[in-house]
């Protein structure tokens, strides 16, 4: 019996001994697996693809153009050949975002009988049609600090009649401020927007608007749109049912004979008919969505973006190729798509799901990103932990001194400290990239932080990291072309994101929010 218990603590002992070895085996494994497949992004695969994305049969993949429906598939199949499936739950790779670009309207309005036609002392960008008898006319629209020109009338369903500027008071003082001071209702470019969009939420349909000063600037850029049969693109489902139109003083005075002196709001005895007609043309794009679902917190959700799109053609004919804006992006995130889903094949899925958003239109307002945070997220915004966006990160700035090996890191702290502590630590630990937060100062004059696709998330308090190598001579020029490309450091800057990734899908907690917005 004796030798029967020894016997049986030594196979013990060695079976505890070998588990222990196979466990630590497999924690080394485990703990290794992002450096092995962060490998995998390669500087040939990267400068492969960009040679075709950023190649002149994309044309400058310009919203809505040829070229950027090439882009969508080259993306598309991309995804087929590694097999991620599409996001969308009906196996589309595309989210269609509805755009349109602004033609100026046409047609006429008149007011009590005598008619003006739209170009000649009248300037509207939207259509307006209907006949309006019961006219409001505001003074100087303000509700403001105890001060409202709305007191006692209801401009629910009305056109309202508005003109620049603000109150004085019998001493000359203006009232808003209570001093010689004008207050943001008299700026010449923020109090046409603050009195319209004041008019609207009181339940206005339409305002008409009087201001001297400001007529000539739009009359010369509704001509400059009538000329060049073009305008500013824009989503179409923020095309309002409100208008806007800018009437000179001497027709307004149709209305209100003595509109420049003539300070207190009252019910018109009037009639107004508006037969503007828009000349608005629809432009059909698309985003391009792909998924790797997580295993263990699969509504839960990374989304790592990037914009498809660039300037396209210049009048001249010149194609601007996009190689680093966003062509180095739009490269890098397929490269970490490949990265990711062959971890996932060999046993190393992610714990949290992947996102990968190609958006459109972010060259003509960051609209596919709006779209798809703002209308049409395919996956809950609440279920985001975050977004690492890639805007331009194969080039150097020239304005930058020292070390090459860097990468600008705007939006990682502005509403996440976890976020930036994980990211430099992932850094640290296996990139040793110098990380400058140069353009992450909220003073900063460039504005970066507002200019690319991040912002729609970090609007709706996603935490956010944007990576970013700066401009550079051949910023939105022709000359942004692949052989121009730093591709080691495009390989060393995709595997940062691809790591930073990693540790969010895996981390046991997901980043804590901890300076929301308002």
């Amino acid at each position: 019996m004796k030798k029967i218990l020894s016997l049986s603590f030594i196979l013990i002992a060695a079976c505890n001994s070998a588990q222990k070895t196979v466990k630590n085996g497999a924690d080394e494994e485990k703990s290794n697996a992002p450096i092995a497949y962060a490998a995998s992004i390669t500087e040939d695969e990267l400068k492969a693809h960009l040679y075709v994305y950023a190649s002149d049969e994309f044309e400058g993949r310009e919203t809505g153009k040829p070229g950027q429906k090439k882009a969508i598939a080259y993306l598309k199949k991309a995804y087929e050949d590694l097999n991620i499936p599409a996001a969308k739950a009906n196996g589309d790779y595309f989210q269609a975002v509805p755009l349109e670009v602004a033609s100026v309207p046409t047609g006429n309005i008149t007011l009590n009988g005598t008619s003006h036609t739209l170009g000649d002392g009248v300037i509207s960008f939207t259509a307006a049609e209907g006949t309006y008898s019961d006219i409001v006319y505001l003074g100087y629209g303000i509700e403001d600090k105890g001060y409202s020109d709305y007191d006692g009338l209801d401009v629910t369903g009305k056109i309202v009649l508005i003109k620049a500027g603000e109150p004085k008071d019998e001493s000359g003082n203006y009232v808003i401020s209570g001093s010689l001071l004008q207050s943001k209702w008299s700026n010449m470019s923020e109090g046409i927007g603050k009195k319209s969009k004041l008019a609207v939420e009181k339940g206005a349909i339409g305002v008409l608007y009087v201001d001297a000063q400001n007529f000539a600037r739009y009359e010369g850029y509704f001509n400059f749109m009538k000329n060049n049969q073009s305008g500013r693109m824009s989503l179409t489902a923020e095309t309002s049912a409100n208008f806007l139109i800018m009437l000179k003083t001497n027709i307004a005075q149709t209305l209100v004979p003595e509109i420049e002196t003539e300070n207190t709001p009252k019910t018109l005895d009037s009639e107004v008919v508006l037969n503007i007609t828009s000349g608005n043309k629809a432009v059909n794009s698309e985003n391009v969505v792909a998924i790797i679902k997580g295993s263990e917190k699969p509504n839960e959700y990374i989304v790592i973006s990037s914009h498809l799109d660039h300037i396209g053609v210049t009048a001249s004919g010149q194609i601007n190729n996009g190689a680093d804006d966003d062509g180095s992006g739009s490269v890098a995130l397929l490269e970490i798509a490949e990265a990711f889903i062959k971890a996932k094949a060999d046993g190393f899925g992610p714990k949290r799901s992947y996102i990968f958003l190609h958006v459109t239109g972010e060259e003509k307002g960051l609209l596919g990103s709006k779209y798809y945070t703002d209308y049409d997220p395919i996956v809950p915004l609440e279920q985001t932990v975050a977004n690492l966006n890639i805007d331009m990160i194969g080039r150097i700035d020239p304005k930058r001194e020292g070390n090459r090996n860097y990468i600008y890191l705007i939006g990682s702290d502005k509403l996440s400290t976890d976020l930036h502590e994980l990211s430099e630590a992932v850094n640290a630990k296996y990139m040793n990239i110098e990380l400058d937060y140069t353009y992450n100062d909220d003073n900063d004059p460039n504005r970066f932080y507002y200019r690319s696709d991040h912002y729609n998330f970090a609007k709706n308090n996603i935490p956010i990291i944007f990576y970013f190598n700066g401009t550079h001579p051949d910023y939105h020029q022709p000359g942004d072309t692949p052989d121009k490309i730093n591709y080691d450091l495009l390989e060393n800057r995709t595997r940062l994101v691809f790591h930073t990734a990693w540790e969010l899908a895996n981390r046991p907690e997901k980043v804590v929010v901890d300076k929301a917005t308002k």
